[in-house]
């Protein structure tokens, strides 16, 4: 069996590196092809160390560009790979333009397609990130579902064939990587367990809106009153905010710059809930056994808002919200798996 992976993002690199270590294991060869759309190769990056993450066989260096410029320049570069490698099946990861633009030249070439993360499903519909899932999910051959929702979403849409329910790989890797988390920055801040409260706000439609921006800033200045709320400000956040002259609303929060991910899962993990709308950290701080409030009208990660252990908000929602969140509710167990995601997935592909 010849696998050709191919990876455009961190979290895609991450996750092929998981599997990378399966598939040697299992014997099965595989080629790995980057195709430059967002992360730079950096060696010194935790991950990197930690699972010993290789350079790529083939890096097409495409560049930044529009969605249409990008999806195409990766098209062109990808299939005179594929012709010169001729694998016996191409893996796409997650939901970029790098995933959409290698499912559909594999699939043009009839060279079978898997989908890791197939299954995922989110409003609106015309987000780009929704778009690129719904069609490589259409174009793949073999579907890796992180969740029984995945699963579901997929049959409801008429898709059974090839379907199956591996879990989650990023849980794999949070337990790979739990024994190094790191408590400087809980220790350096003199926080109190579960007397705070992590917040990480980066999306655009959060940043990007003015009157959105500040009422998330407002709320975060009155739950101050009850807990200690620690900021990690992202770039685009704290850029935004100095634009729309927002810093006073900062005067009692704990702001701080961007942690690394070791110290911010143990951050989270000393916390007493979390308030994000970034997706890895919906599914960590449930790793971590913490809820959460998604800044979102929707996510892609539906199983934790269903399960009643996650609540989706609106900005002027996030104080009521708290309310809830801060009761104790059961852990529900195995949502993502046990942690042998990759394994599960490799012994398939080492099946077909």
């Amino acid at each position: 069996m010849r696998v050709l992976s191919l990876v455009g993002a961190r979290p895609q690199i991450i996750k092929e590196a998981m599997l990378h270590r399966e598939f040697k294991e299992k014997g099965i060869e595989e080629i790995l092809v980057h195709s430059g759309q967002h992360y730079d190769y950096n060696m010194s990056d935790v991950f990197f160390e930690v699972l010993e993450i290789r350079q790529p066989h083939y890096n097409l260096n495409v560049g930044s560009g529009t969605h249409g410029e990008m999806t195409g320049k990766i098209m062109i570069e990808f299939e005179k790979v594929l012709l010169r490698e001729k694998p016996d099946l191409v893996l796409v990861y997650g939901d970029t333009n790098t995933t959409l633009a290698g499912a559909l030249v594999a699939a043009k070439l009839k060279i079978p397609v898997a989908h890791v993360e197939a299954g995922l499903r989110q409003h609106p519909k015309d987000m780009p990130e929704e778009i690129n899932r719904i069609v490589t999910d259409r174009v793949s051959q073999i579907l890796f579902c992180p969740s029984e929702l995945a699963v579901e979403n997929l049959r409801k849409e008429g898709i059974t064939e090839g379907v199956y329910f591996t879990c989650d790989v990023m849980y794999d890797l949070f337990l790979k990587m739990k024994p190094l988390f790191r408590y400087d920055l809980f220790r350096t801040l003199g926080l109190k367990e579960n007397g705070y409260i992590v917040c990480t706000i980066h999306r655009d439609f959060n940043t990007d809106v003015p009157e959105r921006l500040r009422e998330i800033l407002e709320q975060l200045r009155r739950l101050s009153k009850r807990y200690e709320v620690v900021f990690p400000v992202h770039p685009r956040t704290a850029k935004r905010i100095r634009e729309f002259g927002l810093a006073e609303l900062l005067n009692e929060i704990l702001v701080i710059e961007p942690a690394d991910y070791l110290n911010m899962m143990g951050l989270i993990e000393k916390s007493r809930f979390v308030i994000t709308d970034s997706g890895g950290l919906q599914k960590e701080a449930y790793w971590c056994g913490k809820r959460a409030i998604v800044v979102m009208p929707d996510t892609g990660w539906r199983e934790l808002v269903e399960a009643g252990w996650n609540v989706l908000s609106e900005p002027d929602e996030i104080t009521e919200k708290s309310e809830y969140i801060d009761n104790h509710v059961s852990l529900p167990e195995n949502v993502y798996g046990e942690g042998n995601a990759s394994e599960k997935l490799a012994e398939v592909i080492l099946q077909l």
